[in-house]
């Protein structure tokens, strides 16, 4: 028997911009989004939870901020970490060669994953999910981390970013995420797609990306705002085309003709 398509539509970076929250909500109520992914020590956090509490059915998890992103610790916990304003860099290969290599990095690491967990339990929020900023839960000592800590606050499902096609080079880390995660009894998508097209999620792409979709588990990730320009680092992304994607009654037909069955991860952890 063939085995069904199961889709996650998730939102990265919720919390970021008061944008981002206005466009989860929208794509949620108006539209196909399923889920979002929040950073916990964002500018417009507090918005965003107060929007996640009047949305019951909006799945909400953990996306971990460890590079290009605020730290909740403060700067004298974790000074190894971040730069003086208590923000992470955006050397990725340098700081995951710390992590791995000095335990007193990998000790300030382990109290700022703690933190994040324990503040978005203090959203009251249920925790449906765990991702990493820019896909750094990849990295070993990392998702270690993820798994020791995350036991205790409920954690259950975590990305592999894992898209059909695409960054061969990431494929050893994949498949010992893959194994890592299968062996720690947590779920994962058996498929994710977003990318090849970060930023630039529109309608037509979103809608190609359905098409593909195998049997199994999948993810589709974007970057919904009402607005471009959020960052530096993502000047280029079409965040509003990505909001119109996820809104777009084409994208709505084409899951429901495909007879693809959308939730949260928490509706596929509970079917394992």
């Amino acid at each position: 028997m063939k085995r069904p398509i199961r889709l996650i539509l998730n939102a990265d970076d919720f919390g970021l911009d008061t944008s981002v929250n206005i466009a989860v909500e929208r794509a949620h109520v108006d539209g196909v989004l399923t889920t979002a992914s929040l950073m916990i020590g964002a500018a417009a956090v507090g918005d965003a939870i107060e929007r996640a509490k009047r949305l019951p059915r909006l799945g909400i998890g953990l996306h971990l901020v460890l590079a290009d992103g605020p730290a909740v610790s403060a700067y004298e916990t974790i000074p190894d970490l971040v730069d003086a304003s208590g923000r992470f860099g955006d050397h990725m290969a340098r700081d995951g060669f710390r992590f791995f290599f000095l335990p007193r990095v990998r000790r300030q690491l382990a109290i700022e994953i703690r933190a994040q967990f324990e503040a978005f339990r203090a959203t009251g929020l249920a925790l449906d999910h765990v991702n990493a900023h820019k896909h750094f839960h990849l990295h070993p000592t990392v998702l270690s981390l993820i798994l020791d800590i995350g036991r205790d606050y409920g954690l259950n499902a975590v990305r592999l970013p894992r898209e059909p096609g695409a960054a061969a080079l990431l494929a050893p880390w994949l498949v010992l995420t893959r194994r890592r995660l299968g062996v720690a009894n947590i779920l994962h998508n058996d498929a994710m797609f977003g990318l090849r097209t970060t930023g630039a999620m529109d309608a037509a792409a979103l809608l190609a990306a359905i098409e593909k979709l195998p049997p199994g588990l999948n993810e589709i990730y974007l970057h919904p705002a009402t607005r471009r320009s959020l960052t530096p680092t993502m000047s280029d992304y079409r965040h509003d085309d990505e909001l119109a994607a996820l809104l777009s009654p084409s994208v709505r037909d084409a899951i429901a003709q495909r007879g693809i069955v959308t939730g949260r991860w928490a509706d596929f952890v509970e079917r394992q």
